[in-house]
């Protein structure tokens, strides 16, 4: 590939993104929460922490996806993510209530942990104040990342695994095609974009993947908020 750069002809974006990504999605392979879901003895605690954050993570990430299907500059990249949205909180979430549900968990009341709020803040900005090709870098990790972590997990998960149902959910055909489309869109913004705003896609890519490692590795931790004493 350097070579082809070196005849003037562009790395993909994509290409791009997860080169400079390489060591943080291999660390997110690697963390203690999806090395044990995949052997199905993750604690029940941890499990529960995430699927509660993850509940409250997705509905601000719905909120960024339609934000983005209001930028978007075709009708069928509206549509694209306007699905994305609705499937985020029709079918994701509903696979969490099924969890939640079982655990006797009541949603009323909980808040986003520290690292939650840091991650739906910075999305949230983002579709506020930035454009199409920003907010798309922005949010793309959750659809690439999951992706990835859903197939692997898959290939090593254990027999009769009680996590079966998540990993059923990220690692479904229906969940790679929209990821495939949402990785098709960046690349078209991406294609099209100024050298700058192709740095600021990139940035903010990597920056959606590091907290996406922060967030498992906060469940595993059970993050709370320190300053809850003082309350």
């Amino acid at each position: 590939m350097e070579n082809l750069r070196g005849i003037g002809l562009m790395t993909s974006f994509l290409e791009e993104a997860r080169a400079q990504t390489t060591r943080l999605r291999r660390a997110i392979h690697d963390l203690p929460f999806n090395r044990e879901l995949a052997q199905g003895v993750l604690r029940r605690d941890r499990f529960q922490h995430y699927l509660v954050q993850d509940s409250l993570y997705l509905t601000a990430y719905a909120r960024a996806l339609s934000m983005l299907a209001v930028k978007a500059p075709t009708a069928q990249i509206m549509v694209q993510f306007n699905q994305a949205a609705a499937g985020a909180v029709l079918f994701e979430q509903a696979m969490q209530r099924d969890y939640l549900d079982g655990f006797g968990v009541v949603m009323t009341g909980t808040e986003p942990s520290p690292t939650c709020l840091a991650y739906t803040s910075f999305m949230l900005t983002e579709a506020q104040t930035g454009s199409y090709e920003t907010l798309l870098a922005s949010v793309l990790p959750c659809f690439s990342i999951y992706a990835e972590v859903g197939t692997a997990i898959a290939a090593q998960a254990v027999k009769d695994n009680p996590f079966q149902l998540w990993i059923d959910t990220y690692a479904s055909p229906e969940f790679q095609v929209s990821v495939m489309a949402a990785e098709a869109a960046a690349e078209g913004a991406a294609a099209e974009a100024s050298p700058s705003l192709r740095r600021r896609m990139l940035a903010l890519f990597q920056r959606s993947v590091e907290f996406e490692w922060m967030f498992w590795d906060a469940a595993y931790r059970l993050e709370a908020w320190p300053t809850r004493s003082f309350r």
